[in-house]
């Protein structure tokens, strides 16, 4: 197991951004971590690297707890996983050329010498898809998926062993993101890393992941494997989404029948007792407004899902 998340909790004040969430992504194995806009799944991608300290739970990365690490302690560590980040501008530096910004973690782990770092970075470039001569060249003088290709160089110079990759492709053009969807899906079967991949979009998941965990205002509502999630999602916020997602097949489009929420997200400042879905859930029922549901997997098969109809045996149908 690379990644062993338990009961990661991280208030900022009183906004209750992730509130006791616990997950695990095996070696070599993707998980797509999905929510809305403000569930928190990003807060859980920074906690893993430290980026933002965790308020309670632990995180284990290979066997060792680093939650609490020091910053000295947790440099080594750091060779082993890294970040792609949503904005492909913003996250390089507009100062130094490519060539630098993807050796830069190899000086600074004092893993190659310049010559040594020059000869890993042109191998790296041809990795993935970028000509030579964009050596020489600053990030401003890059389209949108040639820096976040950058970044992705960047990210696996050190062959590190995790990757997370937060909204790597929400702001590209949509023509360009297919590409740089294909092109982490080749580097992760070539390389052989694990991925946290953190979206909204449930195409890309279906498309790149082995798993999905689906949050919902700070917790795991769902996870199970890709395919059994997409086939017969358990969780009414689930279904909903799947929902609303697109398809090819226009036929299927016709066909399915939107699940439409009502309401908003509540706030993290003051979430609701009970499930934190019941607000917008057109199943719920009284006990659903007092008890909080635990995970349950009825069938034992690694497809939990909080949920009382889920606890009871029952299957929900928020399309009904």
């Amino acid at each position: 197991m690379i990644l062993r998340i338990d009961n990661l909790v991280k208030h900022y004040g009183p906004v209750r951004a992730v509130d006791g969430l616990s997950l695990e992504i095996g070696e070599g194995e993707v998980l797509g971590l999905v929510g809305e806009s403000g569930s928190g799944k990003s807060t859980v991608g920074k906690c893993v690297l430290r980026l933002t300290e965790p308020t309670a739970g632990t995180i284990e990365l290979a066997g060792r707890d680093i939650t609490r690490l020091s910053r000295r302690a947790m440099r080594p560590l750091r060779r082993d996983v890294h970040m792609v980040f949503q904005d492909p501008y913003s996250s390089l530096n507009p100062r130094f050329t490519v060539e630098r910004i993807i050796g830069e973690p190899l000086l600074r782990h004092r893993l190659a010498d310049r010559r040594e770092a020059a000869t890993r970075v042109a191998a790296m470039l041809e990795k993935v898809g970028l000509r030579q001569e964009m050596r020489t060249r600053h990030p401003h003088e890059l389209s949108g998926g040639q820096r976040q290709r950058v970044g992705l160089a960047r990210a696996l110079i050190l062959e590190p062993r995790l990757i997370v990759a937060d909204e790597p492709v929400s702001a590209l053009d949509v023509s360009v993101q297919a590409s740089v969807l294909n092109l982490i899906t080749d580097l992760q079967r070539d390389m052989g890393f694990s991925c946290l991949f953190i979206t909204h979009d449930l195409s890309v998941v279906e498309f790149l992941a082995d798993r999905v965990a689906v949050m919902y205002l700070g917790r795991i509502v769902e996870s199970g494997p890709t395919a059994e999630i997409f086939a017969g999602p358990r969780h009414p916020y689930t279904q909903a989404l799947l929902s609303a997602a697109p398809v090819a097949d226009p036929v299927r489009q016709r066909e399915r029948r939107r699940i439409v929420l009502g309401g908003d997200v509540p706030s993290p400042i003051d979430p609701p007792p009970g499930c934190r879905f019941h607000t917008r859930c057109p199943l719920a029922y009284d006990e659903c407004r007092t008890i909080e549901p635990l995970l349950h997997d009825p069938r034992g098969n690694g497809h939990p899902a909080a949920c009382h109809l889920v606890t009871a045996e029952r299957v929900p149908d928020a399309a009904k």
